[in-house]
């Protein structure tokens, strides 16, 4: 990953939640406040607003730019989680930045160990301010499959592209499987077993994002 493909992926997570805001929202009228479609949206627009006047040189500082600025500009639960998500990878991944690596489209690069690593690293920030783990109806129920998936593809020796589509596949399966489950954590706990047979609007989200990454990643290795 490249400061470009850095860019990239974020103004496709901001397509993808114009996109799918009324979605978002709709699944969040079913079990929360019915505004994550608009936080979501709010936030990923300001991001990619802001990010074509922004100096970041680094895909890392790129990523941990986007978190600081969706803890600015969204409220509730879901601005401090993904914001927290985006500087814990960003920061990680400048940590992890192979000296003298470059990209397809030039300057620095990581590759998928490394963003595996951040990855991990966005995951454990979510966890710390979120305080839940897999099953609790959360982000967390698509994150952790996603990156499970994207980290064994990038030891088994998968470019980005290909670890990214194994992540948005497991994403979007670990979304789909909140659907039966009874919510532990946030407002939806509130509802207890009436939160059975919703798809959670946090994990839908996520699941965005990781498409997102994958198809960032797709048409930038199909570049010239």
């Amino acid at each position: 990953m490249d400061t470009a493909l850095a860019r990239a992926w974020v103004q496709a997570i901001a397509a993808a939640m114009d996109t799918h805001q009324d979605r978002l929202t709709q699944l969040d009228s079913a079990i929360g406040d019915a505004d994550h479609g608009a936080n979501m949206h709010r936030g990923f627009a300001a991001v990619a607003a802001a990010l074509p006047q922004d100096d970041a040189a680094t895909p890392g500082a790129v990523l941990a730019r986007t978190g600081s600025l969706l803890i600015s500009v969204v409220g509730g639960a879901s601005g401090p989680l993904y914001g927290s998500a985006f500087r814990s990878l960003g920061t990680a991944l400048d940590a992890a930045e192979v000296p003298g690596a470059a990209g397809p489209t030039g300057g620095t690069a990581a590759g998928p160990e490394q963003v595996a690593g951040a990855l991990a690293a966005g995951l454990a920030g979510v966890r710390r301010l979120g305080a839940a783990a897999e099953g609790d109806k959360t982000m967390i129920d698509a994150f952790a499959p996603a990156l499970m998936a994207f980290r064994t593809s990038a030891e088994a020796g998968a470019d980005l592209a290909q670890a990214a589509a194994a992540a948005a596949d497991a994403a979007e399966q670990g979304m789909r499987a909140t659907t039966p489950m009874q919510a532990r954590k946030g407002r939806a706990s509130y509802l207890g077993a009436r939160s059975v047979g919703h798809q959670d609007p946090g994990a839908t989200s996520t699941a965005l994002i990781f498409r997102a990454l994958a198809d960032t990643a797709a048409a930038a290795k199909e570049a010239p």
